[in-house]
């Protein structure tokens, strides 16, 4: 029971972190059609520039919020520099720039901080809470309780207020957004500062426990764009699933089976539930008119 409980928590935990990439690949997806796989550079940012600016003697709170604003106003420019002259082109094309801005802000993020893995202290301690057996580590809490925070932030931006309702109403038709008088392209720019604060505080909450360095971006924005598939690309709702469902996969395989293959087994069953509902688990079947 308890080595089960073990593997449950910390399955939960790190499927917290790939749906909080998930929400951010699904804002923006949702907005402007664009899959981002620059998402991950944000949440590597997070917890870059929270571990440089509290090693400067900033306080741990304020250097999580400037690593928020700087995440944010990165994914500003990703927006206004890179995607909105593309706009128009096909998405292969601004995947193909997504991917570039993703190495791009790789090299930098090396050049400007290091190659080293780095650690934030927990928020909490670093003594594992034991329950029923398990030795639970108290951020893990922190990731979780976070996560929850964020889900329903976003929810309540989303569904109540006039903001939330112009980013759907772009996400349901575009042209008709801007017919009444939406703002879309400012839209799309909230969309992809929106998605980098996610992917920031996803860095944050998970640096004390998995570490960061410039390069841990990469598997996140896969592990995330899996986690938003596998949910249905778009859904909120099926990306916090579908993160979770990967994150207990991953701990359940790595537990039981071998950790060695811990992401084959993710992705292998990924594929078998995309090869029988190619939509995700939550999304819409398209339906064209003939």
């Amino acid at each position: 029971m308890a080595e089960f409980l073990q593997f449950l928590i910390s399955g939960l935990t790190v499927g917290a972190v790939y749906a909080l990439v998930a929400l951010g690949f699904t804002l923006i997806y949702n907005a402007s059609g664009v899959v981002n796989f620059a998402q991950g550079e944000f949440v590597m940012l997070g917890g870059m520039v929270t571990v440089f600016a509290s090693a400067a003697g900033v306080p741990l709170p304020l250097a999580a919020v400037v690593a928020i604003v700087v995440a944010v106003v990165i994914g500003l420019l990703l927006h206004r520099l890179a995607i909105e002259p593309a706009r128009g082109a096909s998405a292969v094309t601004l995947i193909i720039i997504t991917i570039g801005a993703s190495i791009l802000l790789r090299g930098l993020a090396a050049i400007i901080f290091d190659k080293q893995f780095h650690k934030l202290p927990g928020f909490s301690g670093e003594t594992p809470i034991d329950i029923l057996g398990a030795a639970v580590q108290p951020q893990s809490f922190w990731v979780l309780g976070g996560t929850a925070v964020v889900v329903v932030a976003l929810y309540v931006f989303l569904e109540h207020t006039l903001l939330g309702k112009a980013v759907l109403a772009t996400a349901a038709n575009r042209l008709a957004a801007r017919l009444v008088g939406i703002n879309t392209t400012t839209i799309m720019a909230l969309a992809f500062g929106g998605s980098a604060a996610i992917g920031a505080i996803a860095g944050i909450l998970v640096t004390p426990i998995t570490l960061t360095n410039y390069d841990v971006g990469t598997l996140l924005a896969l592990k995330g764009f899996a986690a938003a598939m596998l949910g249905g690309m778009g859904n909120p709702l099926g990306a916090v699933v579908g993160g979770l469902l990967l994150g207990l996969l991953e701990a359940f395989g790595a537990g039981y089976l071998s950790s060695t293959y811990k992401d084959a087994f993710a992705f292998l069953v990924i594929l078998i539930v995309l090869f029988a509902a190619p939509q995700g688990l939550f999304g819409r079947r398209a339906v064209e008119r003939v």
